[in-house]
């Protein structure tokens, strides 16, 4: 295993120390690890996010290939497991906790209530919906959100938007699965970047 001063150096020579301090004190939560959530997580991981907490209940399919992180050796396994062999490939000294388990909204406050920035990830709109509410009501979490990445449109409609004051808004919008669309990668993963983004900008812009 790389040591950590390996990587501590190698950090040091991309960010300045108080944004590296920033960001190792951070505390994110994912939740959803499927094609957004998975790549938000490794690109937190990347920056050096140090505190990340993933949920997910599902278990690494062969149709979650083509646009998820994961690949052939971590089919059958729950992605909460499989997201955490990746992260340790990348930054073994980040601490990781996950949790195995379907969001419901009475689990919500349990969960991420501790969490002062929450990605949302999931991909079905009802379950989306459920989240946004849930944390805006339940917790204080800023919550970045992710909604209309499908298909292979132009790519410059994805945008970040402020709803309010604890809610940002990453997608076009309006795009979905319907109509034969369907989720590719490019742009799952141009969202998911500016879900990233956006958290890594909270993380940074806070006093």
């Amino acid at each position: 295993m790389i040591e950590k001063s390996v990587l501590d150096r190698a950090f040091d020579a991309r960010f300045a120390p108080e944004i590296k301090e920033k960001l190792a004190s951070a505390s994110v939560a994912v939740a959803g690890l499927g094609g957004l959530g998975s790549n938000i997580t490794l690109m937190l991981a990347r920056s050096g996010v140090g505190h990340l907490f993933l949920v997910d209940f599902d278990t690494v399919d062969p149709t979650n290939l083509n646009r998820q992180a994961y690949g052939i050796s971590h089919l059958g396994m729950p992605k909460t497991q499989a997201i955490k062999t990746l992260i340790d490939d990348i930054n073994p000294y980040l601490d990781v906790k996950t949790e195995c388990v379907k969001v419901t909204p009475a689990n919500v406050a349990e969960l991420f209530g501790a969490y002062p920035l929450v990605c949302e990830a999931f991909d079905k709109p009802d379950q989306k919906a459920m989240l946004v509410r849930e944390l805006l009501t339940q917790t204080a979490s800023t919550v970045v959100s992710g909604n209309g990445m499908a298909g292979f449109g132009n790519s410059n409609a994805v945008i970040t938007m402020q709803i309010n004051s604890r809610l940002y808004m990453c997608g076009d919008g309006s795009t979905d699965v319907g109509g034969g669309t369907g989720l590719m990668a490019p742009r799952v993963n141009i969202c998911a970047g500016h879900q990233a983004n956006k958290i890594i900008e909270l993380i940074l812009n806070k006093d």
